[in-house]
């Protein structure tokens, strides 16, 4: 998003605070009181908006865009990136400060293809999330599909296996996910 799209989105604006500011408009910070914002790709929020971040989590409050009062902020924050935040504060495009401040508890996920182990369940998941979606009869992935889909090298995660298994769902013909239902570099295996 752009920066000032995203602080407002983040932050809600007051009335009149730009062209087609026609009413309040509360933010993600103010529609997540009492639970918790979760914030993906943390490292790539703009470094303003990362100061106005580190001022909610030091102050517990913030101003929304126009605004003149702080207004109370009431949940948890909970963020998540695929980059290494250390070295991005180190290179210095990531603030050190709001750095410590997010890292109270890192939980580390192995890229999925350091836990192929993973995939048979999550796959699963997936099918059967994906077809009741799609209202496919497929049930089940048969066992040489199973295998394609472990020996993938996966560079795009778990997002990529949802969206081969949801296509898969749309190409299988019947009750089961067969290997010729997998996109074409999933079938050509680690090789590709």
């Amino acid at each position: 998003l752009p920066e000032p799209l995203l602080e407002s989105e983040l932050f809600g604006y007051r009335k009149g605070a730009f062209t087609g500011a026609d009413r309040d408009k509360p933010g993600l910070l103010a529609l997540a009181e009492g639970g918790t914002l979760f914030l993906d790709e943390i490292a790539e929020i703009p470094p303003a908006i990362q100061a106005k971040l580190l001022r909610v989590l030091e102050k517990q409050e913030y101003f929304p865009v126009g605004g003149t009062r702080a207004v109370r902020y009431r949940a948890r924050l909970v963020a998540a990136t695929n980059r290494d935040l250390k070295a991005r504060t180190d290179e210095g495009s990531f603030r050190q400060d709001l750095y410590f401040r997010l890292n109270v508890l890192t939980i580390h996920i192995p890229p999925l293809r350091e836990r192929a182990e993973d995939i048979p369940a999550l796959a699963r998941y997936l099918l059967e999330r994906h077809r009741q979606d799609l209202k496919a009869p497929v049930t089940t992935i048969g066992n040489e599909a199973m295998q394609l889909l472990v020996r993938h090298p996966w560079p795009g995660n778990v997002r990529e296996l949802e969206n081969v298994i949801q296509r898969a769902i749309l190409y299988a013909r019947g009750s089961v996910l067969r290997a010729e239902d997998l996109p074409p570099d999933v079938r050509a295996g680690a090789a590709s």
